[in-house]
Parts: structure tokens; C-alpha cells; sequence
């Protein structure tokens, strides 16, 4: 029966699909929890990340005092518990898919702090501060470190200690269901995907750097250009369909999740080019499905993909990262295709990140 359950609202402000699939995955192995659920759309950034709490200001779920509140990093923690004083006794965990510390600068149209000001003003806010990935987890300290040294005056002593101290690493899990790699030779044309957001901040013009090094240096290759698109996607993409359409197989976000995982099995290669990638869910689901990763050697890949496929990074020039990428998927196809147990590692396997998630939160509900 649902009132006996612990009731547990979840507040996610800015429901991109990394986050609803997060959500949606706790939600089905946690059911020891009666779950309630706030979502808002994922658009208009500036005025989801700081205006959530109005948002939600009438909404029935906040009327009835939960036993466990837990907030993604995009909501305004701090004025939803002041705003609504059923929330103030409830213990929080806030789940860090990103931080606005460590996003690419070009993201911002007009400079402003406010984005991370929330961020940690929702983190000092919390019980318990969860990040994706150790990448998420420092560069967000290392950005509040930053931004406090900048305060012209009565500097805070203890907030970063503070959360420092209230924080863990509890990646997005990865369905047990996902994990089907085979172990196969590397066909005559290797299958390439690449699987991102069509935004500038996965690198789409260092993709197509790479492309363009694999057709100079003579390697054939098929490649599936997937992920969400937006009305004004980078002149990158353009490039790749004109440029490469005979080696297109498919092409746009992919409706269907059973058509998705089929071409994942299908690939043979998952690459990246991303600038901000903060646990890198779509290129884990691909290395579960036998994917062979070929990314770069930055943000949190290296906690999870061997160095061996890993390529040289070079933020500030994309041709000479593209070369670099190109050479490297040379490099790994020149050798024997890893097994699967080189693949995907158990930690991100949602049977083994669900019980991290359970102590956690039965030890907030329990106080």
C-alpha cells in the first residue's frame, strides 16, 4: 500500500532526457518509496534554473509534507523550502547531473553568475549532495572556489567544507538490460555512431575534422548520425550530411527506444567529441551494447574508458583534435576488437548502483 511507503517527491526543474531517464529508472527500482513528481519542461534555461520555485508555487504536491525530498541541480532548492514550509523538515538529497561551474563559456549569451549561484546555494540547501561522476563532483568545487574568491567581501570560511563533506559519487545507472556485448571481429567498413545532442557544446565541427581525417587516410566506414536535434543546430551537421552522405545509414533522433538499442548492437564504434559531457550516459549505454569508445581524453571519460581509446584533447583547436581522433580509431581497428569485459564497467550496472542509491536514501529516511 502506497501509505505505508515513505513519500518521496521528486522535483526535477529542467527534464532534459538524461534526467527523465534517471528519474524514471530510480523510480522503477525503488519502490519501497511512494514517489510524487514535479517535471518542467527542458527550455528556457534562465528562467527554468531561476524561476522554478513560481512554477511550482500552487502545485498540490507541495501542499502534502514529503518523508524524502529529491531535487535535480537545476532546481532553486533553497527558495522551494523557503517558499514552502512543508518541505523545511523533510530531508534532501539534490542529484548533480551537471554544474553550471564547468559548462563552456559560449554557452552563455549574456555573462551572468546567477546559474551558479543557484547551484550553490541548492547544494549548501541540501542533506546529502550526489554528483554523476568525480569530474562533476571537483570541477563544480574547484568553480564555487572560484567564484567565493571573486566576492568582494565577507568571504563564506565553511560552505565549501560544508558541502564537501555532504557529498558522494553515485553515478546514473545503466540498465542491467543494456549490457549485451558479444564478443566479434572487426567487420570489412566498421559501423560508426555518434550520439549526442546536435548542439555545439558535443563538438559536431571536431567530428567532422574527424570524418574528414578517416577519408584522408583512406578508411572506409559506415556512420549513424544520431541524437536530439534542435531548430538551430550548428552548420556542422549540414556539412557531415552533404559531405558524407553515401556512408549515412541513419540520420536524427531515433523515436523508437527498441530501434535505438537495435542500433547500438549494430555499431561497432561509439565516438565522442563532446566539450561538455559530465558522466557520458549515451556513450556508456553504446559501450554496453559492444560499442568500442573512441573519445576524448578529458571531463569524466577518463574515469571509465581505458586509455587506449582515448585520443589527445585539444579544446582550442578542432582540426588538430580531429586528426588526433581520426588516428586513434585507425589505431584501435589495426588490432584485435576488445572482448566485452574490456567494454563497460559493473559500477555503472543499475543492479549495482541501485542498492548505493537505497542505503543512502533509507539512512535519510531513518533520521
Amino acid at each position: 500500500m502506497a501509505a505505508d511507503r515513505p513519500r518521496l517527491l521528486c522535483l526535477s526543474a529542467y527534464e532534459a532526457a538524461s534526467h527523465r531517464q534517471w528519474r524514471e529508472r530510480l523510480a522503477g527500482a525503488l519502490t519501497e518509496f511512494d514517489w510524487r513528481t514535479l517535471t518542467l519542461p527542458a527550455r528556457h534555461f534562465r528562467w527554468r534554473i531561476r524561476g522554478n520555485p513560481l512554477s511550482w508555487y500552487d502545485a498540490p504536491e507541495l501542499q502534502e509534507p514529503p518523508d524524502l525530498v529529491l531535487a535535480t541541480s537545476m532546481v532553486d532548492l533553497a527558495v522551494v523550502r523557503g517558499l514552502n514550509r512543508g518541505l523545511a523538515a523533510a530531508p534532501t538529497v539534490v542529484y548533480f547531473h551537471e554544474n553550471q561551474f564547468a559548462y563552456p563559456e559560449q554557452r552563455e549569451r549574456v555573462a551572468s553568475n546567477e546559474p551558479r549561484v543557484v547551484n550553490l546555494y541548492t547544494a549548501l540547501a541540501a542533506d546529502r549532495v550526489l554528483f554523476n561522476s568525480e569530474w562533476n563532483r571537483r570541477s563544480f568545487l574547484e568553480g564555487a572556489r572560484a567564484l567565493l574568491k571573486r566576492m568582494p567581501d565577507r568571504k563564506p570560511k565553511t560552505a565549501l567544507a560544508t558541502i564537501e563533506a555532504r557529498s558522494q559519487v553515485v553515478p546514473v545507472p545503466v540498465p542491467d538490460a543494456a549490457f549485451t556485448a558479444r564478443s566479434q571481429d572487426w567487420p570489412e567498413v566498421p559501423h560508426l555512431v555518434w550520439n549526442h545532442r546536435w548542439e555545439y557544446d558535443k563538438g559536431p565541427e571536431r567530428l567532422l575534422a574527424l570524418l574528414r581525417g578517416l577519408r584522408q587516410q583512406g578508411q572506409a566506414f559506415r556512420l549513424s548520425l544520431v541524437g536530439e536535434g534542435f531548430q538551430n543546430a550548428p552548420q556542422a551537421f549540414a556539412r557531415i550530411k552533404e559531405e558524407f552522405a553515401g556512408q549515412l545509414v541513419n540520420l536524427g533522433y531515433v523515436t523508437s527506444r527498441e530501434a535505438y538499442d537495435e542500433l547500438l548492437s549494430s555499431a561497432d564504434m561509439v565516438l565522442s567529441t563532446a566539450l561538455h559531457d559530465f558522466q557520458g550516459l549515451a556513450v556508456q549505454e553504446a559501450m554496453a551494447a559492444g560499442c568500442v569508445p573512441i573519445v576524448p581524453d578529458r571531463l569524466a571519460y577518463p574515469e571509465y574508458v581505458p586509455v587506449a581509446f582515448r585520443y589527445a584533447s585539444h579544446e582550442t583547436d578542432p582540426d588538430q583534435e580531429g586528426q588526433a581522433a581520426a588516428e586513434r580509431v585507425r589505431a584501435v581497428l589495426a588490432r584485435p576488437r576488445p572482448g566485452p569485459e574490456a567494454l563497460m564497467p559493473e559500477r555503472y550496472r543499475l543492479g549495482r548502483v541501485v542498492p548505493e542509491y537505497q542505503h543512502l536514501l533509507a539512512s535519510l529516511v531513518g533520521q
